[in-house]
């Protein structure tokens, strides 16, 4: 009996993070086209020699992006909107770019050579890829949408894999799941409407991998796992029905993931598939209903190891539950493979020199989750004694963790157990507290301020690097910081921000500074994943109880409060966060980690205020992003969730101002938990949605203040003063004045100082503008 070993995709990034750095180097101009294109030509090809080294029997293609996987499929079907200038055919890679990133506006050379001139226009919207850390570009698709290929990619990826020496699967995203991850600006039409425009694309990507060769496709629609509508699962059952009748000799492998197909599995096992791949970590509960619908022939692709933490599988529990399916169905009929794509988790564990010895023996990265894959299948096929080895490696190491005192704190048990609901209220109500903060800090309408983080430039960068190193000391360093708030501090003034903040110089990642100051968590050198596009983190791990040895971020709030009279922010990122944002340890549940953040966090909050600090942001940049993908899971989670925040910022008095930052959040649907925060200001991204995401505060009567993102800083473009005080204007409609602050949509950090500062200047223009109309009635609060 030979069990075949799958997985559905690697990382891009490179072991060293090649990728990156051939995108910004082509962005900038330093390299060319062809540069960037060998860099990736040679990345896939190593990614797919990895695979077959490390014993992978069903290798994917076309799972490489140069930046995001969603933008391809919309750049090969042809859903690219006007504004980008495609006039059809093959699509250059400036449209590709500007699509994913916006484009400034400027001369530049096209790949055929001639010069094109261009005012400038946005990036595509960009949200979280279903409840994963990874960011997609939304496509934008109206009801007179037309589709046609491109270019078949799928088909070039499968051809310059064969020409390497490896026969690989092609990976598509389905054009389910496509239609419903894309947006329409078009009331009462749904994209999954164009169903029957995208099918013949499709099939002509199929037929041509058919006609060279294929013998089996992955199509993903892990829209399988979300609460579909009847149309959808119309538009499902029709899709997989036209392409069989299309391309009938090429085997579909239609993998799921990310949770339980549930409800719509009578819908997927009635479709004509050869192959059905589901996730058994995220919903190991699925098991035995889809054995026992799994229709005669169909093969089932096991999703048994975690594609999306890292933590090393306990290959005798794995074989426990895959041997009897194994023996149900036959060698013939099953799979055993990654619950989803790789991409979620670093690269190597190898190349992890300073991780602790006993910690390092209870990960997996990417490579290692390889080898596991292939340990499962010889073990299956062979029977376990042809593992042996592999088997008692990872057996010791589930033991050595489950014991080990590195990860069991009693005091943070203990104070666990001491919370009360007193802990999680303000003292008093939202109008109390304004009153008493308005008294306190003196504001003018529309007060003016940013998110946190300035530039890390690359004089930044190199500064910590050398630090790092060892090359440069404590004290230059320090001197180095402190030059940099300062001169951050005064800019500030100068272009009159009401609010300031100390730019965050210190900080190497929101989540990954207090990571390094807190217990509990462990930080990698090279552990990098994909945000999105060029931009990569590397996670903390949270491998043990969480606690906060001593403050965080208080001496350089003190210090940036001691250059000015203006009101400086107490920066912090709040638990949910922090949790949401790391690889978290899966010997408890997620709420009671996030309680442990909480409690730390809270220290904090009472040790800035204790300092003198008159407002305290606490970001939750990622707590809608945590939502269950099932609606019915969504109460538990918001419950826990909310009650994090209010646990770390409710020790404060009614003078202190309570801030929060939330990224691309739909809040239409988690308005009362939103409400439930109670924080004394939320900032928010609305300039992309054009302040839509406003609707939903003015219906539902939301009393606090609002900050509605008036520029998209994930975009190079330098928004004009006209353009930020239209976009005012629309949130005038929705809110009061009394309500409204004016702020980018997300920190800078990522930004160079060269748009930062005339995008700043600009805003702060706005609001001075916006108040003059407001003194003298020219604009009203309704617009008019």
């Amino acid at each position: 009996m030979t069990i075949q070993t799958a997985n559905l995709g690697f990382p891009r990034i490179g072991p060293h993070r090649e990728l990156k750095f051939a995108l910004e180097s082509y962005w900038s101009g330093k390299s060319g086209r062809e540069t960037l294109l060998a860099v990736a030509r040679k990345l896939r090809a190593d990614n797919w020699q990895l695979q077959k080294d490390k014993g992978i029997a069903v290798i994917p293609s076309n799972d490489f992006s140069l930046y995001d996987h969603v933008l391809d499929t919309a750049v090969m079907v042809g859903a690219i909107p006007d504004a980008y200038g495609w006039k059809g055919g093959p699509v250059d890679l400036d449209i590709y770019f500007a699509m994913a990133r916006g484009s400034a506006g400027d001369t530049h050379q096209g790949e055929c050579g001639h010069a094109h001139h261009s005012h400038g226009v946005p990036a595509l919207e960009m949200t979280k890829w279903f409840d994963t850390n990874y960011h997609y570009m939304v496509p934008e698709i109206g009801p007179d949408q037309i589709f046609e290929l491109t270019a078949n990619k799928p088909l070039e990826m499968f051809q310059e894999a064969k020409a390497s020496g490896v026969f690989t699967r092609p990976v598509l995203l389905g054009p389910v799941t496509f239609l419903k991850l894309a947006k329409t600006r078009h009331q009462g039409f749904e994209p999954i409407q164009l169903i029957d425009r995208l099918l013949p694309v499709y099939a002509k990507i199929l037929a041509a991998l058919s006609a060279d060769g294929a013998d089996w496709v992955q199509i993903d629609e892990p829209a399988l796992v979300l609460d579909l509508t009847a149309e959808d699962r119309r538009a499902f059952s029709h899709a997989y029905e036209a392409l069989h009748q299309l391309v009938p000799n090429l085997k579909i492998m239609l993998a799921t993931y990310f949770g339980a197909i549930a409800d719509n599995l009578p819908v997927v096992v009635a479709a004509p598939l050869a192959g059905l791949h589901v996730d058994l970590v995220r919903a190991p509960e699925q098991m035995d209903e889809v054995l026992a619908a799994l229709p005669p022939g169909r093969v089932l692709s096991i999703g048994i190891v975690d594609g999306r933490n890292i933590w090393r599988s306990n290959l005798a529990k794995h074989l426990d539950r895959l041997e009897p399916v194994a023996a149900a169905l036959g060698a013939e009929r099953i799979q055993v493979a990654s619950s989803c794509s790789l991409l979620h988790v670093p690269v190597d564990l190898e190349r992890e020199t300073t991780v602790d010895a006993d910690l390092k023996s209870w990960l997996a990265f990417a490579t290692q989750k390889l080898e596991e894959v292939a340990a499962l299948g010889l073990g299956l096929s062979a029977g376990r004694l042809a593992v042996g080895a592999a088997l008692d490696a990872s057996t010791a190491a589930a033991a050595s963790r489950a014991a080990s005192s590195k990860v069991h704190d009693p005091l943070v048990e203990a104070r666990i157990n001491s919370i009360d609901d007193p802990m999680k209220r303000r003292q008093g109500g939202f109008l109390q507290r304004k009153t008493v903060q308005d008294e306190r800090l003196s504001l003018p309408l529309f007060p003016t301020t940013t998110i946190g983080s300035f530039p890390q430039t690359p004089e930044v960068r190199k500064a910590r690097a050398e630090h790092g190193k060892g090359t440069l000391s404590d004290i230059d360093y320090e001197s180095f910081l402190r030059s940099e708030t300062e001169a951050a501090i005064r800019w500030q003034e100068e272009i009159g921000l009401d609010v300031l903040v100390h730019g965050e110089f210190e900080r190497n990642d929101m989540v990954q500074y207090f990571g390094e100051q807190l217990a509990g968590f462990a930080f990698t050198q090279h552990a990098w994943v994909q945000s999105y596009g060029s931009r990569y983190v590397r996670p903390p791990v949270i491998f043990g109880d969480v606690s906060r040895p001593r403050p965080m971020t208080v001496r350089w709030w003190r210090y940036a409060q001691s250059l000015t009279e203006k009101p400086v922010k107490g920066m912090l990122t709040g638990p949910v966060t922090i949790l949401n944002w790391s690889f978290v340890r899966d010997d408890l549940p997620r709420s009671a980690v996030c309680g442990q953040i909480a409690l730390a966090i809270r220290d904090e909050v009472a040790d800035l205020e204790e300092a003198g600090a008159a407002m305290i942001q606490i970001d939750e940049a990622a707590l809608r992003e945590g939502l269950p993908l099932r609606r019915g899971n969504w109460g538990a989670y918001l419950d826990w969730a909310v009650e994090a925040f209010r646990l770390c910022s409710s020790g404060v008095s009614d003078r202190t101002q309570i801030h929060t930052h939330m990224c691309y959040s739909e809040f239409n649907d988690i308005m009362a938990s939103i409400a439930a925060m109670d924080a004394d200001v939320i900032s928010i991204e609305t300039s992309r949605s054009k302040m839509e995401l406003l609707d939903v505060f003015q219906h539902q009567d939301y009393p606090n203040e609002i900050g509605p993102g008036v520029y998209d800083i994930h975009s190079p473009r330098i928004p004009d003063v006209a353009e930020m005080t239209e976009l005012l204007v629309l949130a005038r409609r929705r809110l009061s004045d009394t309500q409204l602050w004016i702020n980018p949509d997300c920190g800078l950090k990522t930004r160079r100082w060269e748009e930062v500062r005339p995008a700043l200047v600009n805003m702060v223009e706005a609001a001075r503008l916006l108040r003059l109309a407001s003194d003298d009635g020219t604009l009203s609060a309704t617009g008019a």
